[in-house]
């Protein structure tokens, strides 16, 4: 595999990093600025939005531009949001500059990704793309929790300047790392990017990542309730069991990549059948706190080992312009967490329990399943069309029918 590729992991530790440690320092940001919880928590809104709003535009205007310029750029976007959030006077300026932050996120992964797999062989293009994942799962197994304690510590600003020095780190791999070649602009720019996002098999992979990783939101947002008040554990363990989440992330992250160079389709279906399975024994394995630690470790490594296949398969899907749609599909995954989440709290709010999201959950991964499903239908019946009919995928996309026939 490319050093390149450590660069990029560089980049997404620093992105995962930033998105996720705010959920540890809102009581410490609440304080500071004389605010309320709540009102600190929609600092994660406006990134979450900045991503929503950030992936595809950003993709789109960026679309003439060398892909290794555009990496760059994203992350000097990046450290200037990260600065921002930690010189912010005031709560407004604060959201503002996470909204900032925020941007260049889904770009980066989009991007990166068509990066990636430019600078491997076809049979390693899903390891290329979970090498790059790599990073976000780290951080939440080290970056988040290193984070929060700084900011506990040293005061939350301290950690916005931390992250911001990772992304100066980063900026430097990029330029150091990544080459010229494999990097420059497609043809088709704007006006190709933008086609890709009129197919129905673009979409229908989208609507597969909002369905299974909602459905990992669905539970996840709601662990800590289930952890201290079904399964027993202390509020002070908690802390320690989310790093779990993160190992199982690392493992099924690269599992994935593994297994989707092998079968795409088959790593897809089958992270998505462990995945419904996981949440739908969650009520039953947050009886008791071993069984609870196992639960939660099981729940990242069903999710993850997704990850790599899904995007993969957005960016063969829209082969012939993959940056924009590649792009979208890190969108999908901030709708599908706060999708997952809104599923999940009706799920509490009906009074079906403290395990009841995680069920909601497991129905999100079945829809997925059924999306995936569609999805191959639309495939197989595209593939058996006539020739003279100008449907046959393949001609388009030349790397797809040989991972898709798995």
């Amino acid at each position: 595999m490319p050093l390149a590729l450590l660069a990029l992991a560089v980049g997404a530790f620093g992105i995962g990093t930033t998105e996720f440690v705010m959920m540890g320092l809102l009581p410490d940001v609440a304080d500071d600025l004389h605010i309320s919880i709540p009102a600190a928590g929609h600092l994660v809104s406006a990134y979450a939005l900045g991503v929503v709003i950030g992936a595809p535009l950003l993709a789109a205007v960026t679309a003439r531009m060398s892909r290794r310029t555009v990496l760059i750029g994203l992350m000097v976007l990046f450290v200037v949001g990260n600065a921002l959030s930690a010189f912010a006077p005031g709560n407004g300026s604060l959201l503002a500059a996470r909204f900032l932050s925020g941007l260049p996120h889904g770009a980066f992964f989009g991007v990166g990704a068509v990066v990636a797999t430019a600078m491997v062989p076809p049979e390693r293009k899903a390891r290329s793309v979970s090498l790059m994942f790599l990073g976000l799962t780290v951080a939440n197994i080290a970056g988040v929790p290193a984070a929060t304690l700084m900011g506990q510590h040293l005061g939350w600003r301290a950690t916005f300047l931390g992250v911001s020095v990772i992304g100066l780190v980063a900026i430097a791999s990029l330029a150091l790392l990544i080459p010229h070649d494999h990097t420059q602009a497609p043809a088709t720019g704007l006006r190709g990017e933008l086609a890709a996002l009129t197919s129905l098999p673009v979409w229908l992979a989208l609507g597969t990542t909002v369905a299974g990783f909602g459905a990992l939101f669905a539970a996840y947002s709601y662990v800590t309730p289930m952890l201290t008040d079904s399964a027993g554990f202390a509020e002070a363990h908690v802390t320690l069991l989310l790093a779990l989440f993160g190992v199982g992330a690392t493992a099924g992250n690269l599992l994935g990549g593994r297994l989707a160079d092998h079968s795409l389709r088959g790593t897809l279906f089958g992270g998505l059948v462990s995945l419904a399975a996981v949440l739908a024994l969650f009520p039953l394995l947050m009886r008791a706190e071993w069984s609870a630690a196992v639960a939660v470790t099981l729940l990242g490594t069903a999710a993850f080992v997704t990850g790599s296949p899904l995007q993969l398969m957005v960016m063969e899907k829209a082969a012939a312009a993959p940056s924009l749609a590649s792009s979208a599909n890190q969108a999908a995954f901030n709708l599908a967490n706060a999708g997952g989440a809104w599923i999940g709290g009706l799920a509490l709010a009906a009074g079906f329990g403290v395990t009841s999201p995680a069920l909601a959950g497991a129905v999100l991964a079945v829809l997925g399943l059924g999306v995936a499903g569609a999805a191959r239908a639309v495939d197989r019946r595209r593939q058996s069309a006539p020739a003279s009919a100008g449907r046959v995928v393949t001609s388009h996309l030349p790397e797809e029918s040989g991972s898709l026939r798995h």
